[in-house]
């Protein structure tokens, strides 16, 4: 076996055939993470002119001259493979360390055990702890502030109609969707300079829900990466009918008032649709994954507009032949007193017991490769 240097296009081809690839380990993000000062490199191992694995690792100068070096969403190789493993990380790590690396972390997109919709153990299921044993071996350890949910929640799609998905929801989802229809609401991409739009949303949520959201730069800087590879989507919800002649001069406030006090069979308009939920997807591999998202809290209940965004897209996912719907992140395994519960029911909700499932990815893990680690690792607290 032969540790080498890649050229994107390598990279990127590799990438294309491996079963752990993830939109994080992509060209895209090392131009992202380029333009914010980290230095991107492509590595892989190679047998018989053939690559066995590969990964996008970044670099960026932290403290005394020394750097932190990531691999966002890699290494892509079966870490059960424990010579392959050993030899590529071993050189991972030799890598950064000529470097000035006084840590490796990688982040792999490597589901450790397989799970069911409840997040029970799935009986006769995969299971790949062994993994877990040869980065033990290797001198990682689990590392927290990984770039990727430890927990997410998937609808498994692969060879199922857009019928057959939504016959098999639950009741309550079905009716929400079809309520958002009645009720006028329609889906539609985003421009970019429409982003703004997403942009309010999604602050107005993440004040509202107590998260950091993300600056309109860094939106903008992803639909410019990954548009013209038809791999990220913003999408929005709204209302495009309030209620005709005597009632529209109701106003947004009551626009759902309005929209229902119409009688059956006349028709609703509106010559400014009003904004309602939005969502950021990748579409990426085998999977459309559902990102980042906001809703107006004002008009949730009434229009559940977050549940005909998703509808929208799961039906893109089944018509473009992607095999499974990620809904990303949830907030550990599911546990009904937990206050983040909501999240996870909402989610499942698209699924049945044959289609919904938990997965838990291994987690970041990092080797230190200088003996002034803890004193890296106190300075990054200090001054993050």
């Amino acid at each position: 076996m032969r540790f080498r240097s890649l050229t994107e296009t390598e990279f990127r081809n590799f990438a294309k055939t491996s079963p752990y690839k993830s939109f994080a380990e992509t060209p895209e993000i090392a131009k992202h993470r380029e333009s914010s000062g980290w230095t991107a490199y492509y590595l892989g191992v190679e047998e018989d002119g053939k690559l066995l694995a590969a990964t996008l690792l970044i670099a960026k100068p932290t403290f005394l001259g020394k750097s932190t070096f990531i691999a966002p969403g890699g290494p892509l190789l079966d870490l059960e493979n424990k010579p392959l493993t050993d030899f590529f990380l071993k050189n991972l790590k030799k890598f950064a360390k000529t470097h000035n690396g006084y840590v490796l972390r990688i982040d792999p997109y490597y589901e450790v055990v397989e799970r069911k919709r409840n997040g029970e153990v799935a009986e006769n299921g995969f299971n790949h702890k062994i993994a877990e044993e040869n980065l033990k071996n290797l001198g990682f350890k689990p590392a927290p502030g990984s770039g990727q949910p430890k927990y997410s929640f998937v609808l498994d799609i692969k060879n199922r109609t857009k019928d057959q998905i939504f016959a098999e929801m639950k009741r309550n989802t079905r009716n929400h969707i079809r309520k958002a229809e009645k009720m006028g609401v329609k889906v539609r991409e985003l421009k970019r300079e429409e982003l703004k739009i997403f942009k309010q949303i999604t602050e107005s949520t993440s004040l509202r829900r107590h998260f950091s959201d993300k600056p309109l730069s860094y939106y903008e800087q992803m639909y410019d990466l990954f548009t013209p590879r038809g791999e990220v989507k913003f999408m929005l919800a709204e209302a495009t009918g309030v209620a005709e002649c005597a009632t529209c001069s109701a106003g947004h406030e009551d626009l759902a008032r309005a929209a229902r006090s119409v009688p059956e069979g006349h028709a609703v308009h509106s010559v400014t649709p009003i904004p309602l939920s939005a969502a950021m997807f990748m579409l990426y591999g085998d999977e459309v994954i559902y990102l980042f998202s906001g809703s107006d809290e004002k008009y949730m209940k009434d229009y559940n507009a977050q549940y005909l965004i998703q509808w929208h897209m799961i039906k893109f996912a089944a018509d473009q032949g992607f095999k499974r719907y990620n809904f990303y992140g949830i907030n550990g395994l599911p546990d009904p007193s937990s206050k983040d519960y909501g999240i996870y029911d909402f989610k499942k909700g698209f699924t049945s017991e044959e289609t919904g499932r938990v997965t838990e990815l291994i987690g970041a893990h990092e080797a230190p490769l200088s003996p002034f680690f803890h004193l890296h690792k106190l300075l990054q607290k200090l001054h993050p």
